[in-house]
């Protein structure tokens, strides 16, 4: 027998006792990780194909890319970044602690639809293969693009950080194929539907919908907005916290979410009145819960108006249509909006900028005569000066 394999025998069989073989037995090839200080031991039916895996192993094993050391499986290894995760410990890409409602969301999609299928797995055993035979599932289960989308994105990122970490040697999601998520374009409010949602609005709701709209913050940067935020003197928003329903007070979803924000004229008018009405709360609203109910308020009174139900967040995307058709810069608007990056910024509203081939047309046009214009102009001047020498 080679060395590194062990034929293998039933217990009936008469090799047991010194006699001739009366099974068919198996054979179990070895090999020694020195890093773990034990064997790497896989059973075949034949040996010749012991051999080969014994050969391959060997290599694998110096090479880094096997090891005996089986490491933890894939529900205990993200129950335990989950719970790095809810104590701070763990940073996204960026470098800032997960939001609470991220959290949340990765583990909801590992629960329901990663770690049935793989968690018992060893993450150094889970293959390309057996996230593709997943996301394949999942297609056929009909579950939407994006809710696929949704169980391989905290997958990456685990494997993504294992792997940096010396966990893992390979990370299983790279190369893997599923459906394609297609954005649907941003619904937005144009300036004169904001006027009249506005118009049908009442009281404190009246306000709140103002500041969603001429000032895109975020449903929960409204919540934890405070009097002394608001410096109308200045004319700016000072946003300096987020609000999570289940964990109260947070900080701005990114770095860049610290920030200040312009307040326009017809902003100024409802946020005056409302702080003189209110200015002694702690918050600029009376409640989370009253913030985060605003849409089902406003929706009975919008159906009266004759205008479909918007949400707080769609208010967002028609303050960055609005700040657009201003002239609104994308530097500016992504500092504005609180964007963690310029890119993200061209991605949600890259469609709304100017770009045409007939406006860009239209806009070298007005340059160019513009320059023509002060060229005719210089060249008048001058003739004139000599003229009069």
């Amino acid at each position: 027998m080679s060395t590194g394999i062990e034929a293998r025998h039933a217990r009936t069989c008469g090799s047991r006792t010194g006699d001739r073989c009366t099974c068919r037995p198996t054979y179990q090839a070895s090999t020694y990780d020195v890093a773990a200080q034990k064997k790497v031991r896989k059973t075949f039916k034949t040996i010749s194909a012991a051999k080969r895996w014994r050969q391959d192993a060997a290599v694998a094993v110096r090479t880094g890319e096997l090891t005996a050391n089986r490491g933890p499986t894939l529900k205990a290894a993200t129950d335990q970044w989950l719970a790095d995760m809810d104590a701070g410990h763990e940073r996204t890409r960026s470098g800032d602690p997960y939001k609470p409602s991220a959290i949340r969301g990765y583990r909801q999609s590992l629960t329901k639809r990663v770690l049935p299928t793989l968690g018992r797995h060893r993450i150094k055993e889970i293959t390309a293969r057996d996230v593709q035979a997943l996301m394949d599932q999942l297609v056929r289960d009909g579950n939407a693009p994006a809710t696929i989308d949704g169980a391989l994105t905290p997958l990456r990122a685990f494997y993504r950080r294992a792997l940096v970490r010396g966990e893992v040697n390979r990370n299983p999601t790279v190369g893997v194929i599923k459906p394609a998520v297609r954005s649907e374009p941003k619904a937005i409010a144009p300036p004169s539907e904001v006027v009249a949602r506005l118009a049908a609005l009442h009281g404190e709701d009246r306000t709140l919908w103002a500041l969603a709209f001429y000032s895109g913050l975020r449903r929960g940067e409204i919540i934890g907005l405070r009097p002394e935020d608001v410096n109308l003197a200045a004319g700016v928003i000072h946003v300096r916290r987020g609000w999570d329903m289940e964990h109260g007070e947070i900080k701005p979803k990114s770095q860049r979410g610290h920030r200040n924000v312009p307040v326009p004229a017809p902003l100024r008018d409802h946020l005056d009145q409302h702080l003189l009405d209110h200015g002694d709360r702690e918050r600029v609203f009376r409640s989370p819960r009253w913030v985060a109910k605003g849409t089902d308020r406003a929706r009975q009174a919008w159906a009266d108006a004759g205008l479909q139900p918007i949400t707080l967040h769609v208010a967002r995307h028609s303050y960055a249509s609005l700040m657009i058709a201003a002239g609104v810069n994308a530097k500016a608007l992504s500092a504005f909006m609180g964007h963690a990056s310029i890119q993200t910024t061209f991605n949600l509203y890259g469609h709304l900028m100017p770009g045409s081939e007939a406006e860009a047309a239209d806009l070298l046009d007005a340059f160019l005569a513009r320059d023509a214009a002060a060229l005719t102009g210089a060249q008048t001047g001058a003739q004139k000066a000599q003229a009069l020498s």
